[in-house]
This record gives structure tokens, C-alpha cells and sequence, in this order.
């Protein structure tokens, strides 16, 4: 069977409770490094699944690794190949969908909170309010015909789901080790970012195995979740129970929760506040 490729592009940022689950469940996997070859796997179709892991690049750089990634991406999407993204791995598939990617109004940087949307709970295995691990800056916009699965208090498009092809604006893949070398390596960043979602080594480390257990739960759902519908043709995956959030094309837009719309209009009026800010 083939494999599924993981694109790493950090020595901090390794597949983690990812690769402990594949490893468990007698899966292949190929781990590839498309920054450091720079270059990226051409044919999506000698895989059976991509994740793209988090990197301390911007999607937006214009590197012929980078490029050369979301062309695979592109291809993936093409011949329905399965996506995964992770935080960086999020924000290419959105750019390979046709999505911007921009400055977040403020760092996201340690633990925050989450909320799913009911759809999403039930694809990806996740309660209505998850607790995830965080590094960025950037952000992206949902793309045509995705639908947002994921949203928290200071980034409104935590996640977003297309058919197979899922993305998510943190990281469920971390374990203890690789939280401590990211937090050791990021040291000097971290006492330089400023902001109301960005926390201390000290605030991050606090309660590590408690934390690591229950995002550790919760990785392994969203990766049972996704490997199971790897193998699932097109046509039995549309409309049915358990599978994808429906094609936008067929269903249109995803209902809202009024406490969803009353949660998003505050974080619109906080966004505000923020950048209103940031500009004296």
C-alpha cells in the first residue's frame, strides 16, 4: 500500500503523537524534508495521504521549496489525494485552494482554547470546546467551498475542512519533548512577543503532562478520524453519515449557531480593539 508523506520542515516541529499513531496502527509513511532538498514531491498520486507540518517560514515567502510545495498540494487536490495541514501545513493548503494567508492581528503563542463547530465535532471526533497548542502569526482565509470546522478567542479560522482535506490552525501533534525544544530554541522569541494571546516558556510548561494528555486524546481522534476515510471512494464519502462535511457546491453554507454569531461579533469588536492599538 502506499505511503503517506509527511512534510517536515523543523527539527522542533517533528510528526510526533502523529507518527506514534501511524506507527501503532501499522500504517506507511515516508517523512520528507522540502526545505532542506529544496524541492517537494511532484506527483501527489505516489501517496495515499499528505501532512504538511508547521515551519517558522510565512506561506507567503517565495521560495522554490515552498512554491514547489504547493504545486504538490495543487496536484493533490486535483486527483483527491488527502491533505492534512498543520498550522504552516494549514495555511499552504489554503493558499494551494486558491486562499490568502496574512498577518494575524495578534501572535498566537502557548495554549488557548478552541471551539468546534457542531458539524466538525462529528467529523473530526472533537468536542464543542478543545484545548490547543499554538505558535504563529499568520492566519488564512477559509477558502471557496471549504467550510470553517475551528474557531478561537484572538484568530477567528482555527480550522477549515474541504471534502478529505482538513486544516488546522495549531497543533495537535506536539508532545512533551517537542514542547520543551521549541520553547528552549524559541527563548529569545518568546521574551520579544508581545500580545494577549502569547504566553511565557514558564505559562507553557505549566501543568505539561496534563495538558499533553488530553491533546494527545485529541490527536488521536482527529488522526483515527482522517486514516479512516483515506481509502473511501468519492462517491460513497458525499452525504453520508460519518464522512465530510458536504461539498459547499451541493449544500451551500453551513448553518450558524446563534451563540457562534454572538461569539464571532465579539471577536470582530476585540479584533478592532486590537489592531486599533497596534496602529498608535
Amino acid at each position: 500500500m502506499k505511503p503517506i508523506a509527511i512534510l517536515q520542515h523543523e527539527a522542533t516541529q517533528g510528526p510526533g503523537v502523529l507518527e506514534e499513531f501511524l506507527q501503532q496502527q501499522g500504517i506507511a509513511y515516508e517523512l520528507i524534508q522540502p526545505c532542506h532538498a529544496g524541492l517537494a514531491p511532484q506527483h501527489a498520486v505516489d501517496f495515499r495521504g499528505l501532512v504538511v507540518l508547521g515551519s517558522n517560514h510565512c506561506a507567503n515567502e517565495p521560495l522554490p521549496w515552498i512554491d514547489a510545495e504547493r504545486c504538490l498540494l495543487q496536484d493533490a487536490l486535483a486527483h483527491d489525494v488527502p491533505v492534512l495541514g498543520h498550522c504552516f501545513g494549514a495555511q499552504m493548503l489554503a493558499r494551494a485552494m486558491g486562499g490568502r494567508v496574512w498577518r494575524n492581528p495578534c501572535p498566537n503563542i502557548g495554549w488557548s482554547q478552541a471551539w468546534v463547530t457542531p458539524q466538525a465535532q462529528a467529523l473530526l471526533q472533537l468536542p464543542r470546546e478543545i484545548t490547543l497548542f499554538n505558535w504563529h502569526y499568520d492566519t488564512f482565509e477559509i477558502p471557496q467551498g471549504a467550510q470553517r470546522s475551528m474557531f478561537g478567542a484572538y484568530c477567528l479560522n482555527k480550522g477549515f475542512v474541504h471534502g478529505r482535506n482538513w486544516a488546522f490552525q495549531g497543533h495537535l501533534e506536539v508532545t512533551a519533548h517537542s514542547v520543551q525544544a521549541w520553547c528552549d530554541a524559541g527563548r529569545e522569541e518568546l521574551c520579544q512577543a508581545r500580545g494577549p494571546a502569547v504566553q511565557r516558556q514558564a505559562q507553557i510548561l505549566a501543568q505539561l503532562p496534563q495538558r499533553m494528555q488530553a491533546l494527545r486524546a485529541l490527536g488521536v481522534r482527529v488522526y483515527g478520524a482522517w486514516v479512516t476515510q483515506l481509502e473511501q471512494p468519492a462517491e460513497a464519502r458525499i452525504g453520508q453519515p460519518g464522512g465530510t462535511l458536504a461539498d459547499a457546491g451541493a449544500a451551500g453554507p453551513l448553518p450558524t449557531p446563534q451563540w457562534a454569531l454572538q461569539y464571532q461579533a465579539a471577536l470582530a469588536a476585540r479584533t478592532r480593539e486590537i489592531l486599533a492599538r497596534s496602529a498608535r
